[in-house]
């Protein structure tokens, strides 16, 4: 248990002094296992929430075939969202907060009753949502060169960073979820593409796959949780100066500027 103390240190320490660091596997722990870096994790939250930071969610990764086939798994990972994370709609991105920090589109669900799994299905998520609402995600590996091996990326809480969140709240059965098209475009010019159907054949497959993660390690997703599904697009790096806008089907526009 001290180790894995001292492997969250190691990536709080970096994502603090905004610096990257060699990957886990590459010197602390080379054999570090799936399970193992999730109890890194878990130290992670602990700090935080220490610190006197909140959770506003779970968040989820790797959701996309592609990025399941290239990380040579078959279920996708999750990691935690904090309150100092969120970025208001239309605000500014600081590169000093971050390293090297790369932004994608999703779907976030509002959850508006406990959801405890095993066996949890999309449909049985949909029912207990509240809201759902357009989002972009920053990622930022603390890695070098953000590579990475699947253990890695889930002890550092899952490259997450910044969340902008839409302002455009609508109830799930509004919506044909996995059709929602999203552009996510970069100085005006669109850079990505694709619709709710890149996240596991539908976003809401993706929640209940994760209240069934939840569950084998004895959790639950939680009544007012805003949960991110997965990335719609590809994640698109970014520089000093970006105008950054998502644009999704029937929510609107979800932007933010990109300063130092």
């Amino acid at each position: 248990m001290s180790q894995y103390k001292e492997i969250a240190q190691y990536l709080v320490s970096a994502e603090i002094e905004k610096r990257e660091v060699t990957r886990v596997t590459a010197n602390l722990k080379p054999d570090l296992t799936v399970e193992e870096a999730y109890l890194v994790q878990e130290e992670i939250v602990n700090i935080k929430l220490n610190e006197g930071k909140r959770i506003v969610g779970p968040k989820m990764g790797l959701t996309s075939p592609a990025k399941m086939k290239q990380m040579g798994i078959t279920d996708p990972i999750f990691g935690y969202v904090f309150d100092y994370m969120l970025i208001e709609n239309g605000d500014k991105a600081h590169l000093s907060d971050q390293i090297h920090p790369k932004v994608e589109a999703e779907i976030a669900f509002v959850i508006g009753e406990d959801i405890e799994g095993p066996g949890i299905t999309g449909a049985q998520v949909l029912a207990k949502t509240e809201y759902v609402l357009p989002a972009l995600e920053l990622i930022d590996s603390r890695y070098e060169n953000f590579q990475f091996t699947l253990p890695d990326v889930i002890a550092d809480n899952a490259s997450t960073s910044r969340v902008v969140l839409g302002t455009t709240l609508k109830k799930p059965e509004q919506f044909e979820l996995d059709l929602v098209g999203a552009t996510l475009s970069i100085n005006g010019e669109i850079k990505e593409l694709g619709a709710g159907a890149a996240v596991l054949g539908h976003p809401a497959n993706s929640i209940a796959m994760l209240a069934n993660m939840l569950a084998a390690k004895g959790g639950k997703i939680h009544k007012g949780d805003i949960i991110l599904s997965g990335g719609i697009t590809s994640a698109v790096m970014l520089k000093h100066g970006d105008v950054v806008s998502g644009k999704f089907d029937g929510f609107g526009e979800v932007s933010f500027t990109v300063t130092d």
